[in-house]
Order: structure tokens, then sequence, then C-alpha cells
């Protein structure tokens, strides 16, 4: 089973939920490393074994060579120097087979061994490094944050110290260790007569999984594209005002709970549901004795605590159904104060980083003749040209040519033949374009309903069920996905010239076509499953857009599998296996007596 996604606005949020998930991503870190620890424990003594097999055959082979066929008399029949000249031969073949078998050896520690140790001691070990370094900023963190939350309201605000955050990012490792395996084993497989036998069994469930490799390695390099973008947006202070907008408010506060000896402040995880106006407080430090639940508080009003009212920093006073006296909380900082009191509805004026909105593009008439004169210029000049749509054109020259398009006074009265572009700024453009749909080609509606037909492991129900997910886009949009798909087989017919294959072109247009409504991690990870979709439509253009499906009031079931996957398993266990004719001693008396 798979692991939860950790969303960014995860991170902030630091719940305790989140710390662990966090733990079971550890855990498979260190399963993965004992798992690579034991497979280059047992490839050395494959190695070992081969070269002791290997010693072994070459000390047969010599004294095989040096045998001496005794006879009585001065003189040998061809019989006998025939019998003694096959042992020379027979020798000599071993000790050929024994050099090529040592020159694996010899590289076997390259082509194996020392990869999977890099890979464990510099992604593995370098994220168990920054697993350290984070556990010890966080414990100098908090302490500062100990130390600023116990600060008197009166000192001045040049004695705050600035904290500094940590990083800690996980490695999720995705195609990492099977290259060098694969190297291994297709050497170990090249030996001799039998073994070149097997290889030939073997070439097509290699080739199998080099394609398949190539793909994973387009998807993988594609989400992480995505998520490093994402992962950017996410830090910058407006989007994370943004995310708290319309995110539950969770997060730490510290409670002043007053007994008869004094006040304490107690700290507590947090969660406010705004809809409900309902307020979660799960405390952070559980008695030995027993185990406190959380409680539960229905909010009144929120009113910002006066600074010279409390020996404190960051507080607010909240008016409860539950209590008759208002509870006090503190805040981390007065950025968090102020986002706890803006969900709350609080007095506290709301704060909100300006946000630029994108302009959005419409699937209107100016826009499919915009599509029409891209693709008509493509097909004409550059379909043959290498990585086209791969490649990306001048930003500058691409904002230009959709400026002069789509300016409201002339709109559409530009000729792409005749203007400076390039094949690299025509395809940049048309990409931008449908990306800045103010809603996908495919809609956010049918978002899901693709991705879990593209999960689905019957090959017939899945495409069945994208043709009939097609048919229910709305017109227009069908009209110009069936224009672009087109367009896409004609390129992809080419891809001998410009070797772009559908699974290549659908890593290109699968999140373009089909982006999440949210960006989050999970969303992310479902990139390569919009991919497939994408690559659907290309193979199968023709079925799925020269007729409707059949209609159907219920829901599709999807069947047990009838048919065979078009790509085999990639595995050498599932081939046939190899009848051979047991020798009997008739065998051996019939072939004596042929000589």
């Amino acid at each position: 089973m798979g692991h939860p996604p950790l969303e960014f606005s995860d991170c902030y949020l630091d719940s305790p939920e989140f710390r662990e998930t966090l733990k079971c991503y550890e855990q498979e870190l260190e399963r993965t490393s004992k798992f690579l620890k034991e497979l280059i424990k047992d490839g050395n003594s494959v190695i070992t074994a081969i070269k002791g097999y290997s010693l072994a055959v070459q000390k047969f082979s010599q004294t095989l060579s040096m045998f001496q066929f005794g006879v009585i008399g001065d003189s040998l029949t061809d019989d006998e120097i025939n019998i003694a000249q096959s042992f020379q031969e027979f020798a000599g073949l071993l000790q050929e087979v024994e050099h090529d078998r040592m020159m694996l050896v010899q590289n076997a520690s390259d082509l194996l061994i020392k990869p999977l140790e890099k890979f464990r001691k510099e992604q593995i070990g370098v994220t168990k490094e920054k697993k350290k370094k984070f556990e010890k900023d966080s414990e100098k963190y908090y302490s500062q944050v100990d130390k600023h939350l116990n600060l008197s309201a009166k000192k001045k605000e040049s004695q705050l110290q600035e904290v500094m955050y940590g990083e800690y990012s996980l490695v999720l490792v995705y195609e990492s260790d099977k290259e060098p395996v694969l190297a291994f084993l297709h050497s170990i497989l090249t030996l001799n007569n039998l073994t070149v036998e097997m290889t030939q069994d073997f070439m097509p469930y290699k080739q199998e999984l080099q394609l398949s490799l190539q793909n994973t390695r387009n998807h993988y390099e594609s989400t992480r594209e995505e998520m490093e973008e994402l992962m950017k947006r996410m830090k910058h202070p407006s989007q994370i005002c943004k995310m708290h907008s319309f995110l539950p408010m969770e997060g730490y506060l510290y409670c002043q709970e007053k007994w008869a000896l004094g006040v304490s402040w107690v700290k507590y995880y947090c969660k406010y549901n705004k809809e409900g106006r309902l307020l979660i407080m799960v405390p952070c430090e559980q008695k030995t004795t027993t185990k406190q639940g959380p409680t539960q508080l229905m909010l009144k009003s929120c009113i910002r605590r006066k600074t010279e009212s409390i020996d404190k920093r960051f507080c607010f006073d909240v008016e409860t159904i539950e209590r008759n006296t208002p509870v006090t909380f503190q805040a981390l900082s007065e950025g968090d104060r102020k986002l706890w009191m803006e969900a709350m509805d609080g007095k506290e004026p709301i704060y909100h980083s300006p946000i630029h909105k994108q302009a959005e593009m419409e699937l209107n008439e100016i826009g499919f003749k915009f599509v029409r004169k891209c693709i008509n210029y493509i097909e004409t000049k550059g379909k043959g040209q290498e990585g086209v749509y791969r490649t990306v054109g001048s930003n500058i020259q691409v904002q230009k040519l959709l400026n002069a398009f789509f300016d409201p006074t002339n709109p559409g009265d530009v000729d792409l033949h005749s203007s400076d572009g390039d094949i690299k700024t025509i395809t940049s453009a048309l990409k931008f374009y449908l990306r800045s749909l103010s809603e996908p080609l495919m809609t956010y509606s049918l978002h899901r309903d693709l991705i879990c037909a593209a999960k689905s492991d019957n090959l017939d129900f899945r495409l069945s069920e994208i043709h009939s997910l097609t048919y229910k886009l709305p017109e227009k949009n069908r009209e110009m996905l069936e224009m672009l798909i087109k367009h896409l087989v004609n390129v992809c017919s080419h891809s001998e010239e410009n070797l772009m294959t559908p699974s290549n072109m659908a890593v290109i247009f699968g999140p373009t076509l089909m982006r999440a409504k949210e960006e989050t991690v999970a969303a992310m990870l479902d990139i390569k499953f919009q991919n497939i979709v994408v690559e659907i439509l290309i193979e199968d253009y023709k079925k799925i857009f020269s007729y409707m499906p059949e209609d159907s009031t219920a829901p599709p079931v999807p069947p047990p599998r009838i048919t065979p996957r078009k790509r085999q398993p990639i595995t050498i266990s599932k081939r046939p296996p190899r009848v051979y004719q047991a020798l009997s001693h008739e065998h051996y008396q019939h072939t004596e007596s042929n000589y």
C-alpha cells in the first residue's frame, strides 16, 4: 500500500497527524536503506561465488589441456589424434568463456555495487543528515519561541530575535536501482550457449523494461518539475495568505488556564471550523496518569487583547457558549494572531497580500481561430522538427504574439506565416493558450472520473470509460479537443524524425489539458495518470472520435480482464518454460551409430 502524500500546506501547519505521516516516510526510507544494504551484501556474495567458480573452471581447463593420451607404440591413430586434440579445443573453449566471465567480474562492482552504494550514500544518507539538521534547528527554534513568548509586553520589539526554519525533504525513490541491476543481469546472461539462448528470450522483456523505464522517467520528470514549481509558489508569502483563506485554521496556541495557586499557559493544537464556529483543542502535553481528550468550544466572538492588559504578547480573548468567562489564547507571532482573528471574524483588520490574477483566455471563436492557425503553421513547417513541442520558445516573443493576436481592437488579425515567429514560439504560444483557459479543456468536473479511468487495470474498461467521458464534455470543449488530438496524432506519426511518440507528447499535454482545480501534492502525483489519458486519446483517436459511445444509464463496472495487456509483464519467470528432452542410453547409442 502507498503512503498518503505530504502536502506543503501540512508542512506549514505541522500538525500531530502530519508528524505521524512523516514517521511513515522515515520508516520507509529506513526500510529502503536496509534493503539496499542487503542487496549490496548479496551482490558481493554473487561476485565472490562467480570468482570462485571461474577459478575452479580455469584450473580444470588447465588440467585438461595438459592431459597426454598414452598409447602403446610410437604412433597415434587418427581417432587418437582427434581425441587428444578435442581435449585441447575444449580446454581452449573453457578458457575463452572464463576469460569473458572474469571480465564481467572485474566490471561487476562498477555495474552493480558502486551505483547502489553511491545512491545509498548520496541520496538516503544526505536525507538522514538533513533530518538531523532539521531536528537540531527545530529544537533551537522551539527554545527561541518559548523565550520569545515569555517576553513581557512592555519590553521593546528589538529584543525579539529572528528565527530561521530548517527544511527537511524526503526522497521519492522511483527508478534509482533498476538500471544498474538491469545492466548486471544483462551481462550475466551472455556467457555461454545456453545463456545466449536465454538472452534471446529475455530481449523482448528487456526492451519493454527499457520502454517502461523511459516512460517512468518522463512521468517522474514531469511530476518533479510541477512539484518544484508548486513548492516555490507555496513558499511565497502571498500564497501562504491565500492558503489560509480557504483552509480550516489550524496550528499551535497557548491557552491561559487559571488555578487556585496561580495561572499557567498550556500548549494546544487547535483546529477552527469557520462554518460551524467550532474550536477543537488537542493537548500537546499529556499527563502520565490520565489521557486528556480534545476539548470542543462553540465560539460567540473574538476580541484582540490589548498589549498593556496582559504580560504576554500576541494574545486574544474568545467568548464561547460553554464557558462563562472569556478564554485567553497566545499565538506564536503577530502574524499568526492576525490569521487566527481573521478566521474567527475578530475585530482585527484582515490582512491580505495582493494576489494578481493571471489573465484568462476564453474558449471562443478567436481562440478556435488561434489554435487552427497554430496547427496549420506547425503541420506545414515543423511537424518533423526534432523535439517539437518539447523545446520552449522565448517568453518575450510568445507574449508579443499573444498580445497581437488577442488584441481587443483587432482580434485574430495576425498572419503567422508572415510573422517573424518560429516553431518554438508558435508551439509555446499554443500551449500557453490552453494552459490559460479559465477552465481546463477537459474540465474540472470530469477530472476525477478521467483519473479513475486511467488507474483501471482493465485496458478495455479504461478505453471505453475515457471514450464515454470524452462525450460528456461541453460541445466546444470536445470540438477543440478533437482538433488538437488529431493534430498530435499527425505529429506523432513522424516520430522517427521528431522523436515525439504518443507517450512523450502526453507528458507535455497531460498537465496542460487536465490540470487539477487545487494545486496539491496529491494532485501532482496524479500527473502520470493525466498523461495516460492523453496518451490513450492519441493512440485510439479514430475509435474515440469517430462515433459516440453506447448510451448507458448505469455507471460501468470494470469487468475482469479478458484480453492481455498490450505490453507483457516485465518478468522472466512468466515466460513459457523450456522443454528439454531427457537423454537416454539408447539416444547415445543412436548418436554413436551415426559416426
